[in-house]
């Protein structure tokens, strides 16, 4: 009898902190809701990360991509600091960048993550908040990063030299080629030097000529000799954003060619790559010269495609495509990395915090105002924080089948998956949707030329 009146307080105690812990899966979600976990993650990063480019959520260690610190987390957030109206957190990483940040430093870094990260958030920092120092870093990084459209072919190496400008890795693919026109050409605008969208644009053009006789790209190629490495043609990691950019690109630049590109390569896309066979809609993996399928995978990286798809103007084809985004995440509560959409069972189970999934919601309302992508953000939202929260962050899952955290929250956690978290909750004139364009990173450039 004593005893199980003990067992029985212990009982209710523990049901009453279970329920006071997670308050974030009971309440209502709101965009403060999502600032609150912004500044859970943002002061994790200061207290144990503060100057480095990331955190590594578990062990509390900082972590640099390069050995020596470009302020990765920090110039990724702010921007999201700027629209969440985090004026203190703002300030103290404005200060830090300028008093930390230089690109004159004495490594080898990938052009394409540097550009869509760094270039990007120093741009979108620049209009948004209209320090010209914004600016002439993303003018030193900018040049620092020409050296890659230096080859014969016009399109990029993977890699440059900060200082001497030496470039390598000529095996490259179309996402790394076809994702710097908004970066480089908003620079080129900016400054008034055209030498930035020039080298830009033409590396879009000269991977378009070489496409195959029905209009699809593959995965790899060497930008040296122009052949194919990889044939297989997706819309998933390595190809993504180059779709992205071409309507992209069009909508913030008037340039009628990118969406030319565009539209020809949609239908063959939609021709080959999209797949009705296992129900619903998805783009799973074929060989570029033939549209022959080759797997039904698909994943979090694909999961973009429905926003892009709003760009062009086909609503029912993304809500169709967003409904197989959405049945891919509940199936474990939490998207995999890649999923076989027959067998709907992981292929791939990290999770890596990822905000494709989410972005496609966010655009998905803006068109529709259907609140169904309200509560498609609700799921994403108790979801992060049931599975990747920790107590200075979030984690990314190396398996999503069992929940497994692993050591890494990546800057894009600020930058977009929390950013189009909050977006999709705020109201509308948080960020005017209609007068933004949105870089692969989520860094908002706006249209201040004519």
């Amino acid at each position: 009898m004593h005893k199980s009146f003990f067992l029985s307080v212990k009982i209710k105690l523990f049901s009453f902190l279970l329920l006071f812990s997670l308050p974030s899966l009971s309440q209502p979600i709101t965009h403060d809701s999502v600032k609150a976990q912004f500044l859970h993650a943002w002061n994790g990063y200061k207290q144990y990360a503060w100057g480095h480019d990331a955190l590594k959520p578990l062990s509390k260690q900082p972590h640099d991509w390069y050995g020596t610190s470009l302020l990765m987390t920090p110039v990724d957030a702010y921007d999201v600091m700027l629209i969440m109206g985090l004026e203190k957190e703002a300030e103290e990483t404005k200060k830090l960048i300028f008093d930390s940040l230089s690109f004159d430093k004495d490594i080898e870094m990938q052009s394409f993550e540097i550009t869509i990260r760094l270039l990007g958030g120093l741009l979108s920092a620049y209009q948004m908040d209209g320090d010209k120092r914004f600016l002439s870093l993303a003018e030193d990084l900018g040049k620092r990063l020409l050296p890659v459209f230096n080859t014969s072919s016009g399109m990029p190496f993977r890699y440059v030299h900060l200082q001497t400008g030496k470039i390598s890795t000529p095996r490259s693919n179309p996402a790394e080629i076809g994702t710097a026109l908004i970066e480089f050409g908003t620079l080129s605008k900016l400054t008034g030097n055209p030498i930035y969208y020039e080298k830009a644009k033409r590396a879009l053009v000269e991977l378009f000529k070489r496409r195959s006789s029905i209009g699809l790209v593959g995965t790899w190629i060497n930008v040296e000799t122009g052949e194919w490495v990889n044939t297989t043609s997706h819309i998933g990691g390595a190809i993504d954003s180059y779709y992205e950019y071409l309507i992209k690109c069009w909508l913030l630049f008037g340039d009628v060619e990118c969406k030319e590109m565009f539209d020809e390569y949609i239908k063959a896309v939609n021709t080959y790559v999209a797949d009705t066979s296992a129900g619903g809609l998805w783009y799973g993996q074929v060989d570029m010269e033939t549209g022959s399928r080759k797997e039904t995978s698909y994943g979090s990286l694909e999961a973009f495609f429905p926003a892009t798809l709003c760009l062009a103007g086909d609503i029912e084809r993304a809500k169709k495509l967003q409904e197989s985004n959405y049945k891919m995440w509940q199936v474990y509560d939490v998207e995999p990395e890649e999923i076989d959409y027959v067998s709907m069972r992981a292929k791939s189970k990290q999770y890596y915090l990822r905000p494709e999934n989410i972005e496609s919601a966010y655009y998905l309302f803006q068109y529709t105002n259907d609140s169904t992508y309200i509560k498609m953000g609700e799921t994403f939202y108790r979801s992060l924080i049931k599975h990747c929260k920790t107590d200075v962050g979030f984690a990314m899952l190396n398996d999503v089948t069992t929940k497994e955290k692993g050591d890494a929250m990546e800057s894009y956690f600020f930058a977009e998956t929390l950013k189009y978290l909050y977006l999709l909750f705020a109201p509308k004139d948080a960020l005017p949707f209609d007068k933004v364009i949105f870089n692969t990173e989520a860094h908002p450039i706006l249209k201040t030329w004519k």
